[in-house]
């Protein structure tokens, strides 16, 4: 109803605000997932230090960290993210399109948001693992954990730039090999830290 009593100029802007903070949280969801992890892996770390008092400080500390960040900023960030999305999805009438020729894109960037939301629900499980003193993931597994966001969030920006399902094949080789040179390199990287 509102759409119709203002004139165009204003309902462009009105979508532009929208994507533009759909995109701030975004931004501000995976700054929070990239932390999040590496906090995880500084934690599992400090665990095994030997000096108990020096691990007994660290972990406060990180646990602190992970508690602000996640309730804080991922977890807002996400929701908001998920509301801006939605609403700009509905506005445009794309939800009605995404199963069209034209849209493909659409339908496989949402599937790919779903999946970082169920890699964002796991954070969750291994922030509530840490919180209470409870490291089922060592220092490595966590590294390697870190890049699945990583290629979440190449994949979706590829997406929406390309706007084409059949470059995803294109991109999935590119994903492949991109993760091949990431694993190769965390590889190095525990060898030359030793």
């Amino acid at each position: 109803m509102w759409r119709t009593q203002l004139p165009l100029r204003y309902l462009n802007d009105a979508m532009l605000y929208l994507k533009s903070l759909h995109i701030i949280f975004v931004v501000t969801w995976f700054a929070g997932l990239f932390y999040i992890v590496r906090l995880f892996v500084y934690a599992a770390e400090a665990r095994t230090d030997p000096d108990q008092t020096k691990q007994k400080i660290l972990l406060d500390q990180f646990f602190l960290m992970q508690r602000r960040l996640w309730y804080g900023i991922t977890w807002p960030s996400a929701i908001l993210t998920f509301i801006f999305g939605h609403w700009v999805l509905i506005e445009l009438g794309w939800h009605t399109q995404m199963l069209t020729d034209g849209f493909s894109w659409l339908l496989i960037k949402y599937i790919l948001v779903w999946l970082l939301l169920g890699y964002h629900l796991y954070c969750h499980k291994i922030f509530i693992q840490q919180q209470k003193g409870i490291f089922k993931h060592t220092g490595n597994q966590l590294r390697i954990w870190n890049e699945v966001a990583t290629l979440l969030l190449v994949s979706i920006v590829f997406l929406v730039v390309v706007k084409s399902a059949l470059s995803l094949i294109y991109g999935a080789f590119g994903l492949v090999l991109f993760a091949a040179i990431l694993m190769l390199a965390i590889r190095v990287y525990r060898k030359v830290r030793g």
